[in-house]
């Protein structure tokens, strides 16, 4: 058994993105090797429906799949293949984009005017890049929650955790996809295959994670003590943890408690060629991919 040690921490940053849509970005844009299988993850987060509601319209992905995961408010989706349907709090949708697809993503605020959710893109290798595009909708009553004697909340949103199985099959990255809750003060030790990347994503109270190293990168907000990073609890937490290899993920849980996502996936070792919402292996097949889009080709016939 092996503690991961921390490779980086950083703060989610604030961007724009869609038709004015307010979110933060923890990764994205930058190394594809980095976070392999994972391209990018989007923090949407807002009080003021002023901040989203204009929301993400018609555009294109292609080569990739995206996970949108909201926990209040709503999204209304639709597809060029006719899909259309609402994502409400606590639902999951994996968007399997393959050969092409067009769509758009319009939140909305609940009750309150309030929005927040993630959206994680993951990489689809080259034998599917131009795979046939499908939904995976998973209503959040669908995804099972397990509950330990000390009062850790799992929800398994994608993969096998504690003895259950997240309702989405079939994603090429093989991704391990957790929401967990830890109460006050308590230590826990999640295990994570040490042949994923990981990563971890704080976004409600505060802890420690243990380190076999010195962490290092960004630390800005966090505090670094012997083998650990501390998250301190400041409102609008939005924190990056990635890790390096081992087999373990240890969490000492602060004074109100800790929730974050703890997210794996096997790397692909693949070359990328990045353009927007569309990633291919080459630079060939990204300029054929906005050829495509010119000449109206870009969704491909079904067989």
């Amino acid at each position: 058994m092996s503690i991961r040690p921390i490779a980086q921490t950083n703060l989610a940053m604030p961007t724009l993105e869609g038709a004015g849509v307010h979110l933060h970005r923890a990764f994205g844009f930058g190394d594809p090797k980095r976070m392999d299988p994972f391209l990018l993850f989007d923090d949407f987060r807002n009080e003021d429906p002023r901040d989203f509601a204009r929301g993400f319209p018609w555009h294109p992905h292609r080569g990739i799949e995206t996970i949108t995961y909201v926990l209040s408010g709503s999204v209304d989706h639709g597809d060029s293949l006719g899909n259309r349907g609402t994502l409400k709090g606590g639902d999951v949708q994996w968007m399997t984009a393959g050969s092409g697809i067009l769509h758009q993503e319009m939140p909305k605020g609940n009750a309150r005017g309030q929005m927040h959710g993630f959206q994680l893109w993951a990489n689809l290798p080259s034998a599917l890049k131009m795979t046939a595009p499908r939904y995976q909708d998973v209503k959040g009553g669908d995804i099972p929650e397990v509950m330990d004697d000390d009062g850790t909340v799992v929800k398994v949103v994608v993969g096998s955790f504690w003895g259950k199985t997240g309702p989405v099959d079939g994603i090429a990255a093989d991704p391990q996809y957790l929401d967990i809750f830890v109460p006050p003060g308590r230590r826990k030790v999640f295990k994570v295959d040490t042949r994923r990347h990981a990563f971890a994503y704080v976004f409600e109270g505060s802890a420690s994670f243990r380190d076999a190293s010195r962490p290092r990168g960004v630390l800005l907000e966090k505090e670094v003590k012997g083998q650990e990073v501390n998250i301190r609890d400041m409102s609008g937490n939005r924190t990056l943890i990635e890790f390096g290899n081992g087999d373990e993920v240890v969490v000492q849980a602060g004074d109100d408690g800790v929730r974050f996502l703890l997210i794996s996936g096997a790397p692909l070792q693949e070359p990328v060629a990045w353009h927007g919402p569309i990633v291919m292996n080459t630079q060939a097949e990204i300029n054929q991919a906005m050829a495509d889009l010119r000449n109206g080709t870009f969704i491909k016939p079904a067989h």
